[in-house]
């Protein structure tokens, strides 16, 4: 097959959670733009649909629907919306994550168990019932994102001379549990045809304070930060038949800060 072919994405459907955030939105375009036809899903719908004009003024074929991690009836009303819709899933990225932990000064008992009630057993529950229809669909990918965070423990450094606290521990429990659950699911899930990779970026620029992206990019041999267009391909690869010989894999793209 043309190598143009093996990545095309034309008439496949893709559901990407949470895809009106920062690498949610770098997602969504790379997907859409290599011809797929995607669904974000997140709570804030107004913020989704406002999200999906834009990409529709680009020409793109990008959909709006609306679900809530945390409550498994809102995941089932999701899942029948794209079957009542579209028919069948081809792609799904696990994509969506809650941040009630902003720094380690903020946890508390409650917090740590309202961040795995969405980044943990949400993300599992949506997992586990859109794979159902990408197997009834014939088979397909699915792309967890995780983190560096869920590999590594944290450079401290990169916080020196700023006032941003020491990273919250919530992020790096979950991160790093579903990096593992990629390659347990790659094993189970490959009797349903689907593939089950993941991908651990870096940090992405969100305008942070100025002297935390100066000690940061110092130890990146690509001399920055991470910006919406470095996931693009990477998610192309890993949905198209371009990788169709990728499984259980987790991909770490850090511009080599970790090489």
């Amino acid at each position: 097959m043309n190598v143009k072919d093996l990545f095309n994405l034309k008439n496949k459907i893709i559901l990407v959670s949470g895809g009106a955030g920062l690498y949610g939105r770098g997602i969504v375009a790379g997907l859409a733009e290599a011809g797929g036809t995607v669904i974000i899903a997140s709570r804030d719908l107004e913020k989704v649909r406002n999200t999906v004009e834009e990409f529709r003024n680009d020409e793109l074929d990008v959909h709006a629907m609306t679900v809530d991690q945390k409550c498994h009836e809102s995941i089932m009303s999701l899942k029948g919306e794209i079957l009542r819709q579209f028919g069948r899933l081809d792609v799904f990225v696990n994509n969506a994550v809650s941040r009630p932990i902003r720094s380690l000064s903020d946890y508390s008992a409650g917090r740590f168990d309202e961040s795995m009630r969405i980044n943990a057993t949400g993300a599992m529950d949506i997992l586990f019932e859109m794979s159902d229809l990408i197997e009834k669909s014939g088979g397909g990918s699915i792309i967890n994102m995780a983190s560096m965070m869920g590999m590594f423990g944290p450079d401290l450094s990169n916080y020196e001379g700023t006032d941003m606290g020491y990273p919250p521990p919530d992020y790096y429990f979950h991160r790093a549990g579903i990096i593992n659950i990629t390659r347990y699911l790659a094993r189970i899930f490959v009797k349903k045809n689907i593939r089950v990779n993941c991908v651990s970026p870096g940090g992405l620029f969100s305008n942070q304070p100025e002297r935390f992206v100066q000690n940061y990019c110092e130890k990146v041999p690509v001399g920055r930060m991470a910006n919406t267009d470095d996931i693009k391909g990477l998610m192309v690869l890993l949905a198209s038949d371009a990788g169709a010989y990728i499984n259980g894999q987790n991909i770490l793209m850090d511009g080599g800060m970790h090489a």
